[in-house]
């Protein structure tokens, strides 16, 4: 369904270890609509609900919601650290390159 790089499982793991909140809870990956592709990602700790898809990649265990399932399918997340910012980075083949956020801060318009 979706993959984690290396970089991106440290990542998590790393803040796993920070956030006293994310003890004994695995992370949450959920599409929203939205954003230039179309697309917005969340993550989030959280603990497995009724009707999740649970995805092992990389070593761990990442939690997809039935809603958000169709659109990850085939993501691979990666987390970025360059020049522009550091980040999670969601590669998906699903998200057509195409401006919907209607307002031209995309740079679209």
């Amino acid at each position: 369904m979706l993959t984690m790089t290396d970089k991106a499982a440290d990542k998590v793991r790393f803040y796993a270890g920070e956030m006293p909140e994310a003890k004994g809870k695995e992370l949450r990956i959920f599409v929203q609509g939205g954003g230039c592709s179309g697309f917005q990602y969340g993550f989030t700790f959280d603990e497995a609900q009724e009707g999740d898809t649970v995805v092992e990649s990389a070593g761990l265990k990442v939690l997809v919601d039935p809603a958000s399932a169709p659109y990850l399918e085939g993501a691979t997340v990666d987390f970025v650290d360059d020049d522009r910012g550091a980040g999670f980075v969601v590669d998906n083949p699903n998200a057509a390159p195409s401006c919907s956020c209607g307002s031209g801060s995309c740079g679209c318009e």
